[in-house]
């Protein structure tokens, strides 16, 4: 029997979970038809195939064609207290695009993760798709086989919010589901069940989180103040600067487009230094100086 025949015959000795097709059977579509893979949740109640992608349907089984059900298999009881592997699912996440998350995917790889999500958003983005991919998949682990541990994990906590209602709000998705929660560095590595005492530590963590950022907004609010005391302004240096606005409309009053102006004007800070500022900057930038004088 070739393996792709062997994993398949692993995979219809068990009901599948999303299509309900029982043993025996190959998985079946929406619209009835012989699925050309089986399903993520039914295929990873097989051991040696839970790390798999996905496990295709042999062409035996008619992939494309109209469903009917194959013979019944004879499933035998599997005791209830067996203990399967872990089942972890790995998020890094970064702010901006800047940072980079190789450091982090080089630890979730080594802690032996499944299948890691990323991506490149702030936490100030209420919604995190990739996240909820993560949070997803790992529902659907739990739907399938409700005895099997399964774990997020992340580097750090920062990795999955910063403020007390979103870490709230996600401990309660986890505790609902029983997923666990794995850090690999931080204050308190390890894995912590959110029904249980790690309840306690989402609590403590999402306050902590909220205090560290609340201390570095009063700090910043008050290094600005003490800058304005001393006659200095925090923000991004200007782009266009007063005496760029003098040239401009001294060379519009000449009847020269500002578009033209723009490309022999030349920023003198920030990370545009050396470069020329773009037409709809300067334009901006005379509304605002209008604005200002009016």
């Amino acid at each position: 029997m070739s393996p792709e025949m062997q994993n398949a015959a692993a995979v219809e000795r068990h009901a599948c979970p999303t299509c309900k097709v029982e043993p025996g059977s190959a998985c079946r579509t929406k619209s009835g038809k012989v699925a050309p893979k089986y399903h993520t949740p039914r295929f990873q109640l097989v051991p040696s195939l839970a790390r798999s992608l996905d496990v295709r349907t042999p062409a035996d089984r008619r992939p494309g064609t109209l469903w009917t059900p194959g013979a019944a298999v004879v499933v035998p009881a599997v005791p209830t207290d067996r203990k399967l592997a872990p089942v972890r699912l790995g998020y890094a996440r970064c702010s901006t695009v800047s940072q980079e998350l190789q450091g982090q995917l080089d630890e979730l790889a080594k802690a032996d993760c499944h299948k890691v999500f990323s991506e490149k958003i702030s936490t100030r983005v209420k919604h995190r798709p990739e996240l909820a991919a993560a949070l997803d998949l790992a529902k659907r682990f739990k739907e399938a086989a409700p005895q099997q541990t399964v774990i997020l994990t992340v580097t750090e906590m920062k990795r999955l919010g910063r403020d007390a209602d979103e870490l709230t709000t996600l401990a309660r998705t986890l505790q609902e589901n029983a997923i666990s929660l794995e850090m690999l560095r931080g204050p308190l590595p390890g894995v912590y069940d959110p029904s249980g005492s790690g309840a306690l530590l989402f609590a403590f963590f999402a306050a902590m989180a909220e205090a560290e950022r609340e201390g570095i907004r009063e700090a910043t609010l008050e290094g600005l103040e003490s800058a304005r005391d001393r006659g200095r302004h925090g923000g991004r240096p200007k782009v266009i600067t007063d005496d760029m606005l003098a040239i401009t409309r001294a060379r519009m009053a000449k009847g020269e487009s500002v578009r033209d102006i723009a490309k022999g004007l030349t920023i003198t800070e920030g990370k545009n230094a050396g470069e020329a500022p773009s037409a709809a900057s300067l334009y901006r930038a005379l509304a605002e100086a209008d604005q200002a004088a009016s």
